[in-house]
């Protein structure tokens, strides 16, 4: 089928891809949108996975402060170059991710950071958890690897829920904006601070 200009214009305003590879990926599609956006998005995925050994010096610090200055989290968001630090969608990532962290109040970046003497610690407490409410003996190591997976996920930044949609994870509004600018693009720290707490 011929492809429109209007088309791939449209494409493009919603993936930020090339031209050229709107007008491929709806060829590929026969002028679907959704299946050629699910086709960019797994090629910037791919093209992505390629890139992810680059350096990533430049970025922004994100930052938000809620309830009345109660809350205040600062993020630091890094990619390849200076251009993108300054790419509104990067910028907007940043700061959604530091709503994220005011909201849901992380421990930890990822579940590799979590340390195996605090993952000791939940697997006793899952496991007594288990055996209290008459698990049987044999279920109880899977019981206990599937609590304490979500106790990592829970407390890690990029697997936890994202607050707008329960159906997605933080990672992916990273794999999103990486696919779409193009550049290797990571979370390196955060912190999050709340009148009141223990210090």
């Amino acid at each position: 089928m011929a492809i429109t200009a209007q088309a791939v214009a449209a494409l493009r305003e919603k993936t930020g891809a090339g031209m050229m590879e709107c007008k491929k990926a709806l060829t590929e599609a026969d002028g679907e949108m959704d299946k050629a956006i699910q086709l960019l998005r797994e090629r910037g995925k791919a093209s992505m996975e390629k890139k992810a050994g680059r350096a990533a010096n430049e970025g922004v610090v994100g930052s938000y402060i809620h309830l009345g200055g109660k809350i205040g989290v600062m993020v630091e968001l890094n990619c390849e170059t200076d251009f993108v630090a300054r790419n509104e969608d990067f910028q907007a990532l940043a700061r959604e991710l530091a709503m994220q962290i005011a909201f849901s109040n992380p421990t930890y970046l990822k579940p590799e950071d979590i340390p195996e003497s605090v993952l000791a610690k939940e697997r006793e407490i899952a496991e007594n958890l288990a055996r209290n409410e008459g698990r049987p003996e044999a279920a109880l190591p899977k019981i206990v690897e599937g609590r304490v997976k979500k106790f990592a996920d829970e407390n890690s930044l990029l697997t936890q829920e994202y607050m707008r949609d329960k159906k997605r994870k933080v990672g992916d509004l990273v794999e999103d904006v990486r696919a779409k600018i193009r550049e290797n693009i990571g979370v390196r720290r955060f912190v999050r601070f709340q009148v009141g707490e223990e210090i």
